[in-house]
């Protein structure tokens, strides 16, 4: 299913195979999950994209082939394509281990093809083992949910009240993450979303409610998600002194002026750019220990307009995956 033109539906197609070059593995695609992400590159809302571009960055499959000189991977082995495709390890931000930022980086389903299709390819250094406790529809969230939702949790440092704005795909799983961990997490949904506060609720949250109601306490930090950048005076707005505010989304709507005083006290607002792979390992080394419900969508590979659609609207609960 590849993206053609900017803010026009996804079109099947067919392509031949091409050979695998050095370092580069081909998988048969199990399931590649559905994120925000390929609607804001569908939509035209990322700076930069490829012109024709096979969407999709949370991809779980199984190798069948291997470029020379692969060595971790074995054809079989099932592996998870997280959103950096690529780094080139010698800018200054590679060298500081910052190769999230890296002024060369490729990104799976953006810059090169991703995972809507029924194979893909990926760099051998780029992809991350899967704990096994998770089944494919499982693990595709895991892929970019999972790791963006755990960049954004771990930039917001210790907090024993953790508000969650966007009660989505990487909310649903970063609560069960943060409530293991022994944070009490208060979700904020769209207001008068009943059925999302009662999913966060059975997720552990201690308090759910709109995004325009104030919790019953203090926040020591906030997760926004949703790409709304009404939301960030809001949060900010919540949070104690000292405390933090992280925009875990590659793409947010105009954040409206708010007055000084919400960021004074030494309140922190900061942003989420892509992921590390160390990043990877860490997230799937805790998905391994504690045991995620991935709330996932199945849709045939066909259906992809019509899973990224239920998306856009706000029809989903969990995660949206497609499955050739």
């Amino acid at each position: 299913m590849v993206s053609e033109r900017v803010g026009r539906p996804l079109i099947r197609c067919e392509r031949a195979s091409q050979p695998l070059g050095a370092g580069e593995i081909r998988l048969k695609v199990a399931a590649c999950g559905v994120c925000r992400t390929d609607l804001h590159l569908v939509d035209g809302e990322l700076p930069s994209r490829a012109v024709s571009v096979v969407p999709g960055h949370e991809i779980v499959g199984r190798v069948i082939e291997c470029g020379a000189g692969v060595t971790r991977w074995r054809i079989g082995d099932r592996v998870g394509v997280p959103w950096l495709s690529w780094a080139c390890g010698e800018c200054a931000y590679c060298r500081r281990g910052q190769e999230n930022l890296c002024v060369d980086a490729q990104f799976t389903g953006c810059t090169v093809d991703g995972g809507y299709a029924e194979e893909a390819v990926a760099k051998a250094d780029f992809v991350l083992p899967i704990p096994d406790r998770y089944d494919d529809l499982a693990a595709a969230p895991l892929l970019c949910a999972g790791l963006i939702g755990y960049r954004t949790w771990a930039m917001a440092g210790p907090a024993k009240t953790l508000g969650i704005y966007g009660f989505g795909a990487a909310a649903h799983l970063i609560a069960q993450i943060a409530v293991a961990r022994g944070q009490a997490v208060h979700a904020f949904t769209r207001p008068g979303d009943i059925a999302a506060q009662d999913f966060a609720r059975s997720l552990g949250a201690v308090w759910a409610g709109g995004s325009d109601e104030a919790p019953p306490v203090v926040l020591d930090a906030a997760l926004i998600f949703a790409p709304v950048g009404d939301l960030v005076p809001l949060a900010l707005s919540q949070v104690d002194k000292g405390g933090t505010v992280v925009c875990g989304g590659i793409h947010m709507s105009e954040i409206p002026a708010f007055p000084y005083e919400l960021l004074w006290h030494e309140r922190v607002l900061r942003s989420v750019a892509n992921l590390t792979r160390a990043d990877g390992e860490a997230f799937m080394a805790l998905a391994a220990e504690i045991p995620l419900h991935a709330a996932s969508v199945a849709y045939h590979l066909d259906r992809a307009n019509e899973a990224l659609g239920d998306l856009r609207s706000g029809r989903l609960q969990g995660a949206a995956v497609l499955v050739p």
